[in-house]
């Protein structure tokens, strides 16, 4: 049996040093293969067609042409497999979040100190075998409905939450979950959101998406209430969970270890939602590799939420979903585009359905009581 080619990446990115420590930390890896570097773009794009990568690896900053510019026209034209290597400076962050946005699979923090390179090799070498893994016909970046902003009350009079809408997802998700949110009216109840992202991306990431929708969004922090018409992402680096309270449903952060090797968990979230709410939650998982949410999301449908699980087709990778629809944890299974209205619908159907009451996987949820909110 012949043993599997390595994965064939290319570099680039403005700084030689870069180049040359990246270049070195691969060299490393049997399973990883060097085939060239490129300076900016336009160089770039000739050894593209030269040396045919499996993956790129993408400065944003760079001269001549941008790294998002280019991010965005060769996914236009050719989908790539794109890992960002990006400075962790906090005014890149927004630019990191835009290229995960844009298709990149990944962003890892630049090497800043000789301290780092393991750390950022780690990280690097993770993403370029989940990148390679991907098939090119799934890496098309989900086009986000975008809606303007709808007039809302005031923060002070916002209701506290008495349903929870939870969500987890991990490569590919970025994009997605700008798919849902922009696709969910600002009457919907506060959602409780895990996206698997370092620590330094997922306040940007909150800031975009509160742009992008009629939602305000926002990095949670901890002992929040969770009010109608919010979504909060988890910080990178902590859990995400919710507890009950007399004055309605609160935000928990955890430094707890990590769960599936991530932190936040979206089994974490799932897990307390089900603990806090019982059958009035309604939960998606979307696009990412590995298990993280199908436990959780399986505990959920137990205790009577409506869950929903995205489907094959639409995912950049069909992990946790698939490991959430083999656990029978999936009420529905719907088509990236599908999933807001499949939240809606659940929403407005008043009590999420007993697991004993659901449709079999891919069936709509009962219609909406006109005028239902939460």
């Amino acid at each position: 049996m012949s043993a599997r080619p390595p994965i064939r990446v290319l570099i680039v990115d403005d700084s030689a040093l870069v180049r040359r420590v990246l270049s070195d930390a691969l060299s490393r890896f049997p399973d990883l293969q060097v085939v060239g570097t490129a300076n900016d773009p336009y160089e770039a794009r000739e050894r593209i067609i030269e040396l045919d990568p499996d993956v790129l690896t993408l400065d944003i900053e760079m001269p001549r042409m941008d790294g998002l510019t280019f991010l965005e026209k060769l996914m236009r034209a050719q989908p790539t497999r794109v890992v960002v290597v990006s400075s962790v400076a906090q005014a890149s962050s927004a630019n990191a979040v835009r290229a995960m946005s844009l298709g990149a699979v990944d962003v890892v923090p630049n090497p800043d100190g000789p301290r780092s390179v393991p750390d950022v090799e780690r990280l690097l070498v993770r993403a370029l075998r989940t990148a390679a893994a991907i098939p090119l016909s799934r890496l098309r970046a989900p086009r986000a409905r975008i809606v303007p902003p709808a007039p809302s009350r005031p923060r002070a009079e916002a209701r506290p939450s008495r349903r929870l809408v939870a969500i987890g997802a991990s490569t590919g998700g970025p994009p997605a979950i700008e798919q849902v949110l922009a696709g969910l009216a600002p009457t919907t109840p506060g959602i409780v959101i895990v996206q698997h992202m370092p620590p330094v991306f997922t306040k940007a990431f909150a800031d975009r998406l509160d742009g992008l929708c009629a939602l305000h969004v926002q990095e949670a922090a901890d002992n929040e209430l969770i009010l109608d018409g919010c979504a909060y992402i988890a910080p990178g680096g902590r859990h995400l969970a919710v507890r009950r309270t007399p004055e309605g449903f609160r935000t928990v952060l955890k430094d707890a270890p990590p769960v599936h090797h991530q932190r936040p968990a979206v089994d974490v979230l799932f897990d307390s939602v089900a603990n806090a709410t019982g059958s009035s939650a309604v939960a998606a998982l979307l696009t990412g590799m590995g298990a993280d949410g199908a436990r959780g999301m399986q505990t959920l449908r137990e205790t009577g939420a409506w869950t929903i699980a995205q489907d094959e087709a639409s995912c950049v990778v069909y992990g946790m979903p698939r490991e959430a629809v083999e656990l029978d944890a999936a009420c529905e299974v719907r088509p990236l585009e599908e999933i807001a209205g499949a939240i809606t619908r659940a929403i407005g159907a008043g009590r999420a359905p007993a697991p004993a009451m659901a449709e079999p996987a891919g069936a709509a949820p009962p219609a909406p009581r006109l005028g239902a909110h939460a």
